[in-house]
């Protein structure tokens, strides 16, 4: 119990000693989050400015893009920072707002997916009733329920936390995780340990629970709808199934490297399993959603290139009537 009182900070062991490769990492994780960052937010923009998009599933999707941007930032400027420390310390302040912030944003991550594959569910399902079900005054709603359930969840899970007295300092991962930092309290109350399954079930369970039963029924009616609306359907779903598939497989890892014995692996390949939802994830959804929709693509082209256009025009025009005129000028004197 004396050792507990002297942790101040935590030190990231998984980061190990990359020497001089620490600057060509620091460069490419940077570049990675600003693409991150600027990808999501011009199809925020887009959806704001295209009043054509104001619908509830693209509502949902300005908040998903949110959100990967919010996630991104719980964990990159951390991450950036200790490929250039020689220490690799974290004090406690931070590595519980870390923690704090990737659970809650991970959580609404997961949530507003649910609510996407509810949107999906009515749209294809009961067609005549989608606007009654799904106007934007209940999208709203739906959102605002979303940030609160995931907070209040992961607030009381957070609470059995904050107590704890600590034994040991090092974490073997690139950021801080719960689960990593609970390994190392001094003691740990069954209160706590209910806790943890508590988050996982409501941040976890419950909304793949709601997502599996909008998609077995969507699925179900794909079966009975004609070639052409089958195809629409996969069009709008496929984004959501592919960022599910890929949130579930890096769940899998975080759990996996969280929760047993990963001592054997090489330590690239245990950095890689833990990191790989927060690299992958967030550019992989302005892509699926950006690229893929057509909606979407459609008013990225003529909101960008088309706006772009415009302004080339009509800077050349100004040119065009500026500039002969002083030419004109010019041979008249």
């Amino acid at each position: 119990m004396e050792n507990s009182t002297v942790v101040v900070s935590f030190v990231l062991s998984a980061y190990g000693n990359i020497g001089n490769l620490k600057y060509l990492y620091f460069s490419i994780i940077l570049l990675w989050y600003i693409s991150i960052c600027v990808s999501n937010t011009i199809l925020i923009v887009v959806i704001y400015m295209d009043r054509g998009l104001h619908e509830p599933m693209y509502l949902l999707l300005d908040n998903l893009f949110l959100n990967e941007i919010y996630i991104s930032t719980s964990i990159y400027p951390l991450l950036l920072s200790q490929m250039l420390s020689d220490t690799h310390e974290v004090t406690l302040p931070w590595c519980f707002l870390q923690m704090f912030c990737f659970y809650i944003f991970g959580c609404v991550q997961l949530c507003n997916l649910a609510a996407m594959a509810y949107d999906r569910y009515v749209c294809i399902c009961y067609p005549l009733q989608y606007n009654v079900v799904m106007s934007n005054k209940r999208v709203g709603k739906i959102i605002l329920l979303v940030w609160i359930h995931s907070f209040t969840s992961y607030m009381f899970s957070f609470s059995f936390v904050i107590p704890l007295t600590f034994c040991g300092n090092v974490i073997d991962k690139v950021f801080c995780d719960q689960q990593s930092v609970i390994k190392l309290a001094c003691s740990v109350s069954v209160l706590t340990s209910i806790s943890d399954l508590f988050i996982g079930f409501m941040s976890l369970i419950i909304p793949f629970s709601l997502i599996s039963v909008s998609y077995i029924k969507i699925l179900w009616v794909c079966l009975i709808v004609s070639k052409e609306s089958k195809k629409k359907v996969l069009t709008t779903c496929t984004p959501q199934i592919v960022s599910l598939t890929n949130i579930f497989v890096g769940v899998t890892f975080h759990f996996v490297g969280s929760r047993l014995d990963v001592g054997y692996l090489p330590d690239k390949v245990h950095i890689i399993l833990s990191i790989y939802i927060h690299m992958l994830q967030p550019m992989i959804t302005p892509f699926m959603y950006g690229l893929y929709l057509p909606k979407i693509r459609q008013s990225c082209k003529r909101l960008l290139f088309v706006r772009l256009h415009v302004d080339t025009v009509a800077c050349f025009f100004c040119i065009g009537t500026a500039g002969p005129s002083a030419g004109r000028h010019t041979w008249i004197m």
